[in-house]
């Protein structure tokens, strides 16, 4: 019942950057911190519980209930949040189809659905932009493409179409059929299986404005000057088909006259001198405000910084992985840099490279020697990490790179100022890290080292299950001592998090770290090494066996009572001790377990430092004899004396201060009913007496908590019937009597007053 709460441990207040240095920083903490919308949380109960709002058609797929409609806004972030939690599948997508949801701006972004399905479900409505990024492989571009096209008004009115790919390039012998979709004005197929003879179609769309063709199959861009007079915005990094050379590639560029937006960037180990080559010509590119040739070769700061002041209208250029952006001429306002040279530039680099592995990969390295000894909050910097691990969740660099900007960011003082939501998100993304590569031991420690922080361990909310088995089996490993000190502090933190029913879920891993711990414990006893590892060892037992029967047992199993006889004969001081008889009381509580501590050594220390001058080893060793002595029979069977020792609690307490006094060790429970069989033997009033005191302490210093938990567990009746029982003690009575006072006090306070 009784476990170790650790001080300092209070839920932290936090504070955010100043607007006026860090206005992103700023809108994130105000952002995360804020409650989701109200519109949010009901499509998320919606989602939560479909399949029970739902009918069921013949075939297997979901039908809404007749009388719902949807209006079209409300549709499109109804679908939005069934694509962001993998809930759209064959069977739910079908509740798209008739005419209950009206649908505008499609996302079904890593949707795995079939073309079968996709027909049905989206391609009847009157669709404005589809998002059909990195679908299922079951559903190919050119079915999206001929579904859509089956619809006059799609082909005539549908504007934006993002078919980018996150697989290898599969070739299809299909034609694309874009020249019939003459709505669009933005088109999207990076990564996709799209030839020079695709980009000819869709070049002659009469609306085309922006085009994305990266890493494509396109050998020649000349068709791209079908369309000059109205294309506004270009992509065509890594288009490692061209056969093109570069001043034949520059000829089709600078009759792009019309463009805003270009970007040529490249992965800096395909040393293009593309980008080198454009900055050089003077007539090219003159309404350009955004221009991408991150990763490019010999680019230098002086030809970047002529390009631009050529073309004062200028607000973006990527620079990342070059050996440009270092200048103080990039430092000018109204100038966005994605690059290296600073957090600035980084953090430009991370939000425009999400989708980007290899930019990304570049822009968290940068990040990382930048932040490694910060010493300032960073709630957007924190943010645009997490976006980056979200979207590259099997790219091992990523995600380890992104675990030690994690650690940096968030670092004892710093994770202070960041959002909780923030700091969760985070903390999951780290464990799916662990999942996806579970033999990777340095992300590993980068994940142990992130649970070693307060803020994150104690207010965060994440998987604590998974976290303790986590934890528990690197405990096993024999690290190196620094590493095995964080992993016992970190499990006996998580312990005291874990109800009873979860820690009844680490089985294995529950047995091997009690063996574990017990294995410190006695090295450090035979060492006589009083250190922080042997403290922390101690308080994780203790927490570990707390209202867990079968972590109980298996201290037993594994000689544990042996084991904590020889620490209390081998140290002396009283945080040892407590700590020592505070599992022992956990031990006593187990019915089938408590006959094995009635021991000559057991008895023998117990009723030394039942006379401790520390309250809190007395209180311990009361709380031991009172469990102990509430069964006659294991005495009957042995020399020791159960009457004496009953005399000397009794005794004890009644010079004991008020139990509303303060203890060094703040004591908290999971739950009273293990008092309750002390409360109810009237036989045995030195066990009762130590009951009441011991519920009376925890009352008086969290009534919040204990009040209700007098209530859930009924254990009010049990008060009021020793305080109206005729033979029970005076003293029992009397603090019976203080419990129930401070209950009226706390619920009169509350407005509302159970009965006994």
């Amino acid at each position: 019942m009784v476990h170790f709460l650790h001080p300092d441990l209070s839920p932290r207040t936090i504070v955010p950057p100043d607007a006026r240095k860090d206005a992103l920083g700023y809108c994130v903490v105000q952002e995360e911190a804020s409650p989701y919308s109200l519109v949010n949380i009901c499509l998320n109960v919606l989602v939560t519980n479909l399949e029970k709002l739902c009918s069921e058609r013949s075939d297997g797929t979901l039908c809404l209930p007749e009388h719902w409609r949807f209006p079209q806004e409300l549709a499109d972030r109804f679908l939005g949040v069934m694509t962001w939690q993998g809930k759209l599948t064959d069977r739910t997508a079908s509740i798209f189809r008739g005419n209950q949801m009206k649908l505008k701006l499609v996302n079904i972004k890593k949707a795995n659905i079939s073309t079968a399905a996709f027909i049905k479900a989206f391609c009847h409505h009157k669709l404005i932009q589809l998002d059909a990024t990195a679908v299922d492989p079951d559903l190919p571009i050119s079915d999206i493409i001929h579904g859509l096209c089956r619809n006059s008004w799609l082909q005539q009115n549908l504007q934006c179409l993002l078919l980018d790919s996150t697989t290898s390039i599969r070739q299809d012998s299909r034609l694309l059929l874009f020249g019939q979709l003459t709505g669009l004005r933005v088109l999207s197929v990076y990564n996709v299986c799209f030839h020079s003879e695709d980009l000819a179609h869709v070049s002659q769309l009469p609306k085309l404005e922006s085009l994305d063709i990266s890493n494509t199959l396109v050998t020649d861009i000349s068709a791209l000057l079908t369309c000059k007079d109205r294309l506004k915005s270009l992509k065509m990094h890594y288009l490692k088909c061209l056969t093109m050379t570069k001043p034949q590639i520059l000829a089709v560029i600078k009759e792009l006259k019309c463009l805003f937006h270009l970007d040529i960037s490249n992965h800096r180990q395909l040393q293009s001198d593309l980008a080198f080559h454009l900055l050089q010509q003077k007539d090219i590119l003159p309404n350009v405000v955004s221009l991408d040739i991150s990763g490019g070769s010999c680019i230098t700061d002086g030809a970047v910084e002529l390009f631009i002041r050529q073309r004062p209208a200028m607000q973006f250029v990527g620079l990342l992985a070059t050996d440009a952006g270092y200048s103080d001429f990039f430092t000018q306002q109204g100038l966005r840099v994605a690059g290296g040279a600073n957090v600035i530039q980084i953090s430009e680099a991370l939000s425009q490279y999400r989708n980007r592995s290899c930019f990304m990969k570049e822009a968290l390295y940068r990040l990382f020697t930048e932040t490694f000894s910060t010493q300032v909050t960073m709630p957007a910097i924190l943010k645009l990490v997490a976006v980056g691990m979200r979207n590259h969740p099997l790219d091992l660099p990523v995600q380890f790179t992104a675990s030690a900007c994690a650690l940096n960011l968030t670092r004892q003082g710093l994770a202070r100022g960041m959002p909780v939501r923030l700091l969760s998100e985070v903390t999951c993304l780290l464990f799916k890290a662990l999942k996806n590569f579970p033999h990777y031991q340095q992300l590993q420690k980068n994940c142990l080292l992130s649970l070693t922080n307060s803020r994150i361990l104690v207010d965060v909310p994440f998987d604590r299950v998974d976290a303790a088995k986590f934890v528990m089996r690197w405990l096993c490993k024999h690290e190196n001592p620094k590493m095995q000190t964080m992993a016992v502090s970190i499990t006996s933190i998580l312990a005291l998090q874990l109800s009873s029913e979860q820690t009844a879920q680490l089985k294995e891993e529950l047995l091997r770290a009690v063996k574990e711990l017990l294995a410190i414990v006695k090295q450090k006893t035979t060492e006589k090494l009083d250190d922080v590892t042997l403290l922390f060892a101690l308080k994780a037992l203790w927490n570990l066996t707390d209202e867990s029967p079968v972590a109980c047992k298996h201290f037993m199993e594994n000689q544990g009572l042996a084991i904590f006889i020889q620490v209390l004969e081998a140290f002396s001081g009283s945080a040892i001790q407590s700590k020592v008889l505070g599992l022992l009381n956990n031990v006593a509580e187990v019915r089938e377990l408590s006959s094995k501590l009635v021991t000559k050594d057991v008895v023998k220390h117990v009723s030394v430092l039942l006379h401790s001058t520390s309250m809190e080893v007395s209180y311990f060793a009361a709380g031991v004899i009172a469990h102990l002595t509430s069964d006659k029979q294991p005495w009957m069977s042995c020399d020791l004396q159960r009457s004496p020792l009953l005399q000397d609690l009794y005794v004890t307490i009644q010079n004991w201060p008020s139990s509303s006094c303060k203890m060094t060790a703040l004591v908290t429970y999971r739950s009273f009913k293990a008092f309750f069989p002390l409360l109810g033997n009237f036989c045995q009033p030195e066990s009762q007496l130590w009951a009441l005191w011991a519920m009376h302490h925890v009352c008086s210093k969290n009534p919040s908590k204990y009040c209700k938990m007098l209530v859930e567990e009924e254990g009010l009746q049990l008060l009021c019937d020793i305080q109206e029982h005729n033979e029970a003690d005076p003293q029992a009575q009397q603090i019976a009597a203080s419990i129930l006072d401070d209950f009226r006090m706390h619920f009169m306070n509350q407005q509302r007053l159970p009965s006994c």
